[in-house]
This record gives C-alpha cells, structure tokens and sequence, in this order.
C-alpha cells in the first residue's frame, strides 16, 4: 500500500517535466493509455470472461465508472492550473465528504469524532484558499480541484449505497469505464496532439505506472488491510506528492499550504484513529 501511494504521487512531478504537452492532451493520453494497460490486465487478473460479466453488472458500475472518469479528467486539468500541493490537500478531503454525503443521501450516522474532523479539515482548506485568494490565485484550480474531490465522494457513496443492498462493485473494471470515457470526452479539446516523444514517454508512464497498475494493487491491497488501514496509508499520497514535486520539480509550497494541509491531515489522522480503536473496543 506504501508503493501504491508512491506511484500515485508521481502525477505531480512528471507532469511539470512536460515540454509540449498541454492539460487537455495530458489528461487525454494518460486516460487512453490507462484504458489499454486495463484491458491487458484485466482479463490476466479476472479471466477473459470480465468483459462478459461486465455487461451485466448494471447501473452502479456505470455510475461507479462516470465517478472515475471525473476523477481522472478533473485531477489532470487541476494540476495544470495550480500547484500539487493544493490539488493533494483539498484531494484528502474525499473521506469525510463521503460521511457527509453518505449521511444525508443513506441515512448514515456521523460520529462526533467524524463532525468535528469535517470542521477542522474544512477550516484548513478555507484558510488555504483564502490566503491565496488574497495573493491574486486564480480560482479555476481551486474550482476544478474541489469537482474532483465531489467526483470522488460520489464514487465512494455509490459504492457503499451497493453494499448496503447486497452488491459490491468491482473497482478496477469501473477504473476502465472510467478511463475510456475520460478519453473520449478529452479527445476533442486534445486535438491537435503537440506531445513532443520526450511527453509521450513520461505521459505513458502516468498511464501504465501512476494509475493503471496502482488501481490494481490496491484491490490486492484491499483483500488483507481493513479499511482503517487504506484510509490511513493513503494518506502518504498527500505528503508524498507534496515532497516530490517540491525536490522533483523546484515546486515550494508555500507556508500557507503547508499550514492548511497540515490541519487537513491532522484531522483525517486522528479521525481514522479514533475509529480504528473504537471498533478495536467493541470486538474485545
């Protein structure tokens, strides 16, 4: 789970070694390339009959799939228009709206230590972004970081809503699903491709090496920690991501972020920890 956090935070450092390439192109090609890794490894992974039971998986998987194709277009396009670091931060948000959404929309309860974890994380990314705000950012990375963070609160609500009724959705064919539309709406906007072969390198390394095959081990990763467990170690995306682009690519973030993030993180920390001893305590 550690290799996966690393592999994902290597999106921010390779994409600010692009030369040519510009957001459209770079979220496209590392959509269709993921799409091609999958449909390699899925049926190695599934057997060739994936595809078969795919068809009959119905409109969860599909909705599941839509989520990551807003995922995957959203977090490209994001990092294009504003630092790593914010995108990672407000990224980290995805756990507590899920509670948040899976309270209203399926009656969930939310602990208190979940309530006061929103507030703190909420007051970190606000005082982020508003000191920015002061500093004369732009808002459409702010904006497009915040579509993804709903895109991946949705993806995980409609996940626990199948649960809830008896169904679990197969994640890694949602990741295709995902991908292929991805592509396909990013194509036009994409076209005339200026990918240099020096871009198209490193693009089909994020395709192959920062998505495709981390969504793989995940689910391996998934079948032998608890949830407790992913939800923490996913967290090393954040402070991974963040040191990377800063010693990869000369990207400092600022004392803002860094404070923000902090609170953001922290927050998330002792939620998870908390929740891990409780339910530590109740099967003792």
């Amino acid at each position: 789970m550690v290799a996966v956090t690393l592999l994902w935070s290597t999106a921010g450092v390779v994409t600010r070694h692009l030369a040519y390439a510009q957001k459209f192109e770079v979220t496209f090609w590392r959509s269709f390339v993921t799409m091609l890794c999958l449909l390699v490894l899925l049926p190695a992974f599934k057997g060739r009959g994936v595809f078969g039971r795919m068809r009959r998986e119905g409109a969860v998987l599909w909705f599941s799939g839509l989520c990551w194709c807003g995922m995957m277009t959203f977090f490209m396009v994001a990092i294009m228009l504003t630092t790593v670091a914010n995108v990672l931060v407000t990224m980290a948000l995805i756990p507590l709206l899920t509670a948040l959404a899976s309270s209203v929309l399926l009656g969930h309860r939310i602990a208190l230590r979940t309530w006061l974890a929103i507030v703190a994380a909420g007051g970190g990314i606000a005082y982020m972004y508003a000191s920015q705000l002061n500093q004369g950012i732009s808002l459409a990375g702010t904006l497009v970081a915040l579509c993804l963070t709903v895109a991946g609160a949705a993806n995980w609500t409609i996940n626990q809503y199948a649960q809830a009724h008896g169904r679990n959705v197969d994640l890694i064919p949602a990741v295709l699903i995902g991908a292929a539309l991805s592509a396909l709406l990013m194509l036009p906007l994409a076209w005339p491709f200026q990918a240099s072969a020096h871009d198209m390198v490193l693009l089909i390394g994020l395709g192959v090496g920062q998505l495709a095959i981390p969504c793989v081990l995940v689910v391996v990763c998934a079948r032998v920690l608890n949830a407790t467990e992913v939800a923490l170690l996913g967290l090393l995306e954040v402070i991974f991501g963040i040191l990377l682009v800063w010693f990869g690519a000369g990207e400092v973030p600022t004392h803002d972020v860094l404070l923000g993030g902090s609170l953001v993180i922290g927050a998330l920390v002792v939620n998870e920890l908390l929740g891990w001893r409780s339910r530590a305590v109740l099967l003792s």
